[in-house]
């Protein structure tokens, strides 16, 4: 292996110190919400919190982790979220495979459909009387089925598909293993980092979703946590549980505490997924990048 030379170990040191810089540029909007989220009522009025919490505290979360309203709201969250990745992973592989397979006839066909699809795209109106039609206003199945396939991730699983060795799936045929046998037992084992990484892309679509929950849900008690987030950054009105009469006035003097603190709350669940994941993540990025 050559030795790197000092103008390379140079432009490493100054890119390592530049992507750092970034990183933490990019870190500090997220510092001053946790210190915000952490900082008593009039620190927070008086400008005073930046990256370190003044007066420290916990009543904001104790405030949201006390609303039954965020509470359901982070339950409809994570059952869209679990559900709809199922489904995503599911729909997206049962595509996927069959079109990667050259024996399937009609293949060339329904890729072009699918290209069309990442042009055009329906307009609101037609997709809401579709979904009015199909009596999915107001239910949940609304957030999940209508994107079950992303046109992106169906490439990208395709792609992963046609790099499987064509000997291990006549192997299985051989042994007398069935379509569905061979997906369970050869295919799908062999696919765990590009399943890992399109489980990431939509499971934070589906925790972030928001759009698809305005257009809907009307019900209040359907609405996903990042709409909730939007009702309390909206407005100042914090509702407050009559019973929880401690809160009564942290409500009305720190709206924004409360609000930094739900904010931690919709976000830190989906960060904490990925250190779980990175390492199939890593593996399914590299898909297509290179070719044999």
């Amino acid at each position: 292996m050559r030795k790197a030379t000092p103008a390379w170990q140079a432009f490493n040191i100054a890119n390592l110190t530049f992507l750092t810089l970034l990183a933490l540029l990019l870190f500090l909007p997220f510092l001053n919400v946790i210190a915000q989220s952490l900082s008593d009522s009039n620190a927070i009025i008086a400008g005073k919190v930046v990256f370190l919490p003044v007066d420290f505290t916990t009543i904001n979360y104790e405030y949201v982790f006390s609303d039954a309203a965020i509470w359901r709201s982070i339950g409809v969250t994570v059952y869209i979220t679990v559900m709809g990745t199922l489904i995503n992973l599911l729909a997206t592989a049962s595509l996927a495979y069959p079109v990667s397979r050259p024996e399937y006839v009609g293949r060339k066909a329904v890729i072009i459909f699918i290209l069309i699809t990442m042009v055009f795209s329906a307009p609101l109106i037609p997709n809401f009387i579709l979904m009015k039609n199909l009596n999915l206003v107001n239910s949940l199945w609304a957030l999940m089925l209508p994107g079950a396939i992303s046109a992106f991730n169906f490439f990208v699983m395709r792609s992963f598909f046609l790099q499987l060795p064509s000997e291990l799936i006549d192997s299985g045929r051989i042994d007398g293993c069935g379509e569905l046998r061979m997906i369970w037992s050869i295919v799908l084992p062999l696919s765990k980092p590009v399943m890992a990484s399109l489980g990431i892309f939509y499971a934070i679509g589906h925790w972030n979703t928001y759009i698809a929950a305005l257009y809907y849900i009307n019900k209040p008690q359907l609405w996903p946590l990042q709409v909730k987030l939007r009702q309390l950054i909206q407005s100042d009105d914090i509702s407050i549980d009559p019973n929880a009469s401690q809160f009564s006035s942290l409500a009305h003097m720190n709206p924004e505490g409360i609000k930094m603190a739900t904010i931690i709350v919709a976000t830190i669940p989906i960060i904490l997924i990925y250190p779980f994941l990175q390492k199939h993540f890593v593996k399914g990025m590299m898909v297509g990048s290179v070719k044999s």
